[in-house]
């Protein structure tokens, strides 16, 4: 503990806050203090105390310089890493084969049972006249726009901006990145991601963040590491692709999922069934817009159309479709 170099941290910080000018104040009043209270360049022999200077900071200096190298090389091998995971991906999205759509011809079960839901629509709009919803009962987009208020408006990534932290967001995955105020190790750190649970400090500090997740993550594909010694950059692998993030953990505030607006270009990095699913969500929501009937609603009045086609014998002029 007597050769502990790291005692004293807390003290010459406390002095380097107080120089503005920098390293070379700094060592301006060490030099001045050992001019003026001790004998350092009067006591020993002519040039003694040169030859002291010289030795320390050339020692000094090439510790810096190898744990410079060592911080570089690790840098460069979380970067391996995490270069061989998006090839990994991208190498299964090349794999993925898009399965052409089918059409599959219905039964005759099939058929009689759509025949009896068209009976049954005939009733219900007969007992109950057009079935359009009374002015008095809610619409729907006002009911969401209810459920909005109190959210924020997601940033340029699909995520939020906090005040020590930030974060975006893919189907796939989630990237967090968190400024620190002081170059330090990757061993200075404490970074703890579980399946539901994040962890990110400083050790000896508050943690800064300590929550539990939007969403659980597949720990094994969740990576982190050190840039420049002042940035942490940590990648969550989602275990549900299909689901936006409100929050990065459960203490931050919440997004608005619904202005989320991922940008075509990110849909050509998604795995085959995935990017599928996204354009399928994207798709129903302009035709919604458009007051159009969604992919789904869009098959149902095809099959209708088809059995409406194989059975010209029934009328259907007085039925309504919805």
């Amino acid at each position: 503990m007597a050769n502990d170099p790291e005692r004293f941290d807390s003290m010459l910080l406390a002095m380097a806050q107080q120089h503005e000018g920098g390293v070379k104040d700094l060592l301006s009043t060490i030099v001045s203090f050992l001019a003026r209270k001790t004998d350092f360049f009067t006591g020993g022999k002519g040039g003694e105390w040169e030859q002291v200077v010289k030795d320390t900071f050339y020692a000094h200096a090439k510790k810096a310089k190898e744990e410079a190298d060592k911080i570089k090389r690790e840098k460069e091998e979380a970067d391996r890493r995490l270069k061989d995971i998006q090839q990994k991906k991208e190498q299964e999205r090349m794999a993925q084969d898009f399965e052409p759509a089918s059409v599959t011809e219905i039964t005759d079960q099939e058929a009689a049972k759509i025949q009896e839901d068209i009976d049954k629509e005939k009733k219900n709009k007969i007992g109950s006249g057009d079935g359009t919803p009374s002015e008095s009962e809610p619409a729907e987009p006002e009911e969401e726009d209810e459920k909005e208020k109190g959210k924020l408006k997601p940033n340029s990534g699909n995520g939020c901006d906090l005040e020590n932290y930030r974060w975006t967001q893919t189907l796939e995955e989630v990237e967090l990145r968190v400024p620190l105020r002081q170059v330090l190790r990757p061993r200075d750190l404490t970074v703890i991601i579980n399946k539901k649970h994040l962890k990110v400090g400083i050790k000896g500090q508050p943690l800064i963040i300590d929550g539990e997740l939007d969403a659980e993550v597949k720990i094994e594909e969740s990576t982190w590491v050190l840039q420049d010694g002042r940035n942490l950059l940590i990648n969550l692998e989602k275990v549900n692709k299909m689901n936006w993030w409100g929050r990065l953990v459960s203490t931050d505030p919440e997004i608005s999922t619904r202005k989320i607006n991922p940008e075509p270009s990110k849909l050509s990095d998604l795995d085959g069934e995935t990017r599928g699913l996204v354009e399928k969500m994207m798709y129903d929501q302009r035709q919604k817009e458009m007051g159009l009937p969604t992919s789904d609603e869009q098959k149902k009045q095809d099959v209708l159309k088809k059995f409406m086609e194989q059975h010209p014998e029934m009328d259907f002029s007085k039925c309504k479709f919805n």
